[in-house]
C-alpha cells in the first residue's frame, strides 16, 4: 500500500538569484511503513538562507530536498514515535515524510509555546543566535552588540536574547525603514539603521558612537568591514552567515581593514549550528519562559499552503520577511 504525497524537487542550478523555474512540484507515493518507521504529516516547513548554497551542489537534482520541519505522526511502526506526537525532522519540502526514531525528535510539551516556535526562536535560527552569543562571542552584561540582517530569523532572535543577557546597547542593520521601526518599536533594539542609506561604517558609528564589543555577522562584505572599524579592543565577532554573497556571481570583496583585527586584538570565529545540538534543551529552558511571558516576540512571517513554499523561499532571499520565514503546510 502506498500513500500519496507532494514534494518539491530542484531541476536546475541557479545562476545568481534563484527563480521558480529552478524547482518543480512532484506527486509521488510513499511505501508501506517498515518496522521502526513512522508516517509524519508536515505542519510547518522552514525556508532558510543556507538553502541557497545547497542549490549549488549539496542538493541532489530531481530528488528529495532537505529542510527543517515540524509535523505530526499519523501512523507508526516505530517505538518511541506514537500517533499524535509532534516531531521535528529534516525531511522538509514535502507534505508527508517517513522517518525513523533516529531521524525525528519528539518535541517537548511546553505550555504556551506554539509548534512553529520550534522552527524559529527554538529552532535552528534561535539556536544559531544562542550559540553565537553564549558560546562564540561570550556576550557579557553592559556590552554593546551589533547584529546584521537583524530583522531576519537569526538576527531577530539574537537581538532579543542579547537584551535578556544584559547587553547595554543592541544595534541592528536591516534593509528598509519599516524594518528599522520594527526592530526598535517591536523587538526592543536600542538603535537600528537601513544599510541602504549610506556606508555601513558611518551608519554604525552614528548608531554606536562609543563602539561595539560584539558583532554577530549574518552578511559579510561591507558589514564586516564596518563592524571591524567600530570594534573596541578585545572585541569578538561571531560569523554565522554571508547573505551578501549567496546570490552573487562575482567573488566577494574582502574587508579592507582586516589588519585592524590584529591591532585591536579582535577574535573572529565562524561556527556551524549543527555542531551544537546538545544545547537545544538549554535554549528551550532559557527562552520558553520568556515566550510564555511575552518578553520574547515570536517574530515570524508565515505563508499558508504547501504550494507557497517556493514563493516563500524566494521571498526570504529577497528580504520580504520579518523574523523567521515559515510555511504552514497543514493545520
Amino acid at each position: 500500500m502506498t500513500f500519496a504525497f507532494t514534494a518539491v524537487h530542484q531541476v536546475s542550478r541557479p545562476q545568481g538569484m534563484p527563480t521558480a523555474e529552478n524547482f518543480t512540484f512532484v506527486e509521488d507515493g510513499l511505501p508501506s511503513l517498515a518496522s521502526g518507521t513512522a508516517l509524519v504529516e508536515n505542519l510547518y516547513l522552514s525556508v532558510d538562507p543556507y538553502m541557497r548554497e545547497c542549490m549549488d551542489g549539496d542538493w541532489t537534482m530531481h530528488g528529495p530536498l532537505e529542510g527543517r520541519s515540524v509535523g505530526r505522526v499519523i501512523d507508526s511502526r516505530a517505538p518511541g514515535l506514537a500517533i499524535g506526537d509532534l516531531v521535528f525532522h529534516r525531511q522538509g519540502w514535502r507534505t508527508h515524510a517517513v522517518v525513523s526514531a533516529e531521524e525525528a525528535r519528539v518535541l517537548p510539551d511546553l505550555p504556551g509555546v506554539p509548534p512553529s516556535a520550534f522552527l524559529s526562536v527554538l529552532g535552528g535560527t534561535g539556536l544559531s543566535a544562542y550559540v553565537a552569543l553564549t558560546r562564540i562571542a561570550h556576550l557579557g552584561p553592559r556590552e554593546n552588540i551589533f547584529i546584521s540582517a537583524a530583522a531576519g530569523g537569526v538576527g531577530s532572535s539574537a537581538g532579543q536574547f542579547a537584551q535578556l543577557l544584559g547587553a547595554d546597547r543592541v544595534i541592528g542593520s536591516t534593509g528598509s525603514a519599516d524594518k528599522v521601526r520594527h526592530l526598535t518599536e517591536t523587538l526592543g533594539f536600542d538603535a537600528a539603521f537601513n544599510y541602504r542609506d549610506g556606508e555601513v561604517g558611518a551608519l554604525l558609528a552614528e548608531a554606536a558612537p562609543e563602539g561595539i564589543d560584539v558583532y554577530l555577522d549574518n552578511v559579510g562584505g561591507g558589514h564586516l568591514e564596518g563592524a571591524i572599524s567600530a570594534m573596541r579592543p578585545n572585541g569578538r565577532i561571531a560569523w554565522c552567515g554571508a547573505v551578501a554573497q549567496y546570490n552573487s556571481t562575482e567573488p566577494p570583496a574582502a574587508p579592507r581593514n582586516l589588519y585592524d583585527i590584529v591591532e585591536k586584538t579582535i577574535r573572529l570565529e565562524g561556527f556551524l549550528v549543527r555542531k551544537y545540538p546538545h544545547l537545544q534543551t538549554e535554549l528551550e529552558e532559557f527562552a520558553a519562559p520568556h515566550i510564555r511571558s511575552g518578553r520574547i516576540v515570536l517574530d515570524q512571517t508565515v505563508t499558508d499552503g504547501f504550494h507557497s513554499i517556493i514563493d516563500a523561499f524566494l521571498g526570504m532571499l529577497r528580504g520580504e520577511n520579518t523574523g523567521k520565514m515559515l510555511v504552514r503546510a497543514s493545520d
